[in-house]
């Protein structure tokens, strides 16, 4: 389930919001038997408030450098889901988090895990977090 977005672009701040949505992909997770046996089905979305250091006065360089790439985060969380077994969404939701804050232009984060294969007759469960660089 792909969620509204819930941070917004501020002019007088100079923040802008960089997300990836339904990241799709298999990863080891889970407390019980045979969650533990093999990897499971699980939709990532992140939602990045970041401060734009040319907003608002100008467009700014058409830099790449100047912005925070969507796709290097879609890597670094196929990295991470990768790491190796985990048993709780939580920990997957908070290590993504801690990556997507490691770029200092970050001010804050939202990241959804979902398991949309966890129960039969629901159409997915999971967790969310959010997390803001300290200080701010």
């Amino acid at each position: 389930m792909i969620q509204a977005p819930l941070y917004a672009p501020d002019a007088e701040r100079g923040t802008r919001v960089v997300f990836v949505r339904g990241l799709d992909l298999m990863a080891r997770l889970g407390i019980h038997p045979h969650e533990k046996a093999a990897p499971q089905r699980v939709v990532l979305s992140l939602e990045l408030l970041v401060q734009d250091d040319a907003a608002p006065d100008s467009i700014g360089p058409d830099e790449f450098r100047r912005v925070v790439d969507y796709a290097r985060i879609v890597e670094t969380a196929r990295a991470v889901a990768a790491e190796g077994h985990l048993l709780l969404v939580e920990t997957l939701a908070e290590k993504l988090a801690m990556a997507a804050l490691a770029d200092r232009r970050v001010e804050r984060v939202r990241v959804t895990v979902e398991k949309p294969d966890a129960f039969a007759d629901v159409v997915t469960a999971g967790v969310v977090v959010e997390r803001r660089r300290a200080g701010m």
